[in-house]
């Protein structure tokens, strides 16, 4: 009695067995009494026929991939080499074992086609263990920040810099004050422009918001492991020398200031592996069909007949009618849509391969961090300033910047000596490659208008003459009450 029999059942599929006698036909492309495969028709490979012809290298040819040993790898041992447990595969590992067919017997019951359900599926991991990972020296920690190398000699070796003198601050005329006014009511739909036309200016109260900012450029590393399916590429093992520390390795970032992130090969830390998920066969049992290439007809539900109700007047006088079921062509079941009846499926880790390279993986990722500081003293919203230009008095750039203080407003001097703290020692474990700061002002003008003996203010700001006028006096009533 074979395992499936014993654990599932001796009972074999019902095939019908009214009508015609010795029907169906014995090349039907099914198999005979349910069990096993087709001889020598419906569409199935001869001897792996319709894959390729010898499988993998280290596999006999025309057969199926050997069993698992013991330890999880496959009985066939690859050859000696670099890299590898006990060597290197006896080819490139380009190829994949060759299709395999389930040969056993098929019992009459299904199983749940549940990838997650344990019973239909052995349990699939997402990643190699830890042993499968040659040691390397230096790479201990994975999947977290390593410590960048000390950055503080770019500070000491570096005196505050010669700064020059500020500009003064733009300022605003009233042609300007008004056409930005004009400007503005053109963009709102309810807003009329009797009072932007007609209105006198009393007077312009000029002032400056300044807006400083500090940008820190900084680069993260951290390693992981790494592995992808072997198909005979270059292996940079330990052979060919000790693997260079994560922050030795040279990488530079496309642009300053410009947030992005690359992956590299560690090098000298490749090696080939067994695939872990297939234990280096290439393909797993059928999730749906338990490796047994058949599945119950759905049409029939397995019986091999279904109602025939072409003759009502038979079904009136004899009862229900039955006719072979055209699905399964009276076998009951039919061919695995999942495998495709091979009983098996490609490892999708390995992708057939059988094998994988193995490595460490370096990602460095490169961040911009900002933030930035206003100094606005009347009542236009400091958010209004970040969105508009002005006049750059101040920039820097610099490995290490050192803070503002000769800025004629003593707020921004202090703003900059906190930013500066702050961003000196808020990345620990990130390198700071290069500071930049600068202070722009920022022209306002604070317009006191009188229109239909209604006196109104507005804000006018930036070099783009912005406008900020919340008590503009020529309104439609819908705007008035919103």
């Amino acid at each position: 009695m074979s395992e499936n029999q014993r654990l599932l059942g001796q009972q074999q599929p019902k095939m019908y067995q009214g009508g015609q006698q010795n029907y169906p036909p014995a090349a039907a492309g099914y198999p005979q009494g349910g069990g096993g495969y087709p001889q020598g028709g419906g569409g199935y490979p001869q001897g792996g026929g319709g894959y390729p012809q010898g499988g993998a290298p280290g596999y006999q040819q025309g057969g199926n991939p050997p069993q698992p040993a013991a330890s999880g790898n496959p009985q066939s041992q690859p050859q000696p080499g670099a890299g590898y447990p006990g060597g290197m595969p006896a080819s490139g590992g380009g190829g994949g074992p060759e299709e395999p067919s389930y040969k056993g017997d098929v019992p009459d019951e299904d199983v749940e086609a549940d990838p997650n359900n344990a019973q239909s599926n052995e349990p699939q991991s997402t990643a190699p263990p830890a042993s499968a990972f040659d040691a390397i020296s230096g790479y201990n920690q994975m999947d977290a920040a390593l410590p960048p190398p000390s950055y503080q000699d770019a500070l000491s070796s570096q005196g505050p810099p010669q700064r020059q003198d500020l500009p003064p601050a733009p300022s605003l005329n009233d042609e300007q004050a008004k056409e930005a006014l004009m400007q503005f009511v053109s963009e709102k739909c309810c807003y009329g422009t009797g009072a932007a036309t007609n209105m006198k200016i009393n007077d312009i109260v000029q002032s400056s918001a300044f807006h400083y900012k500090l940008e820190t450029f900084t680069e993260k590393r951290l390693t992981k492991y790494a592995f992808e399916p072997y198909r005979g590429q270059v292996i940079d093992s330990a052979a060919n020398g000790p693997a260079p520390g994560p922050w030795n390795i040279a990488v530079n970032p496309p642009t300053l200031f410009q947030p992005g992130k690359v992956e590299v090969e560690v090098p000298h830390t490749a090696s080939i592996k067994p695939c872990h998920d297939c234990r280096g066969a290439g393909f797993r049992s059928c999730h749906a069909c338990l490796g047994r290439g058949q599945r119950r007809c759905d049409s029939c539900g397995g019986e091999g007949r279904v109602r025939d109700y072409s003759n009502p007047h038979h079904h009136h006088h004899h009862g229900p009618n039955y006719r072979q079921c055209p699905f399964c062509m009276g076998h009951g079941r039919n061919r695995c849509s999942s495998c495709n009846g091979h009983g098996q499926n490609r490892c999708t880790t390995c992708q057939g391969t059988s094998n994988l390279k193995t490595y460490i993986k370096l990602v460095i990722t490169w961040t911009n961090n900002v933030n930035d500081s206003i100094v606005e003293r009347t009542g236009l919203p400091d958010e209004l300033i970040r969105g508009v230009s002005g006049q750059v008095a101040f920039k820097e750039e610099l490995p290490l910047v050192w803070p503002v203080g000769h800025f004629q407003d003593q707020a921004i001097n202090s703003a900059s000596r906190e930013l500066v703290e702050k961003h000196k020692n808020s990345f620990p474990l990130e390198k700071i490659l290069m500071q930049r700061h600068q202070i722009t002002i920022v022209p306002v003008g604070e317009v006191h208008s009188q229109w239909n003996d209604k006196s109104f203010n507005y804000f006018v700001y930036g070099f783009e003459n912005k406008v900020h006028a919340p008590d503009y006096p020529n309104k439609c009533c819908c705007c008035t009450i919103l």
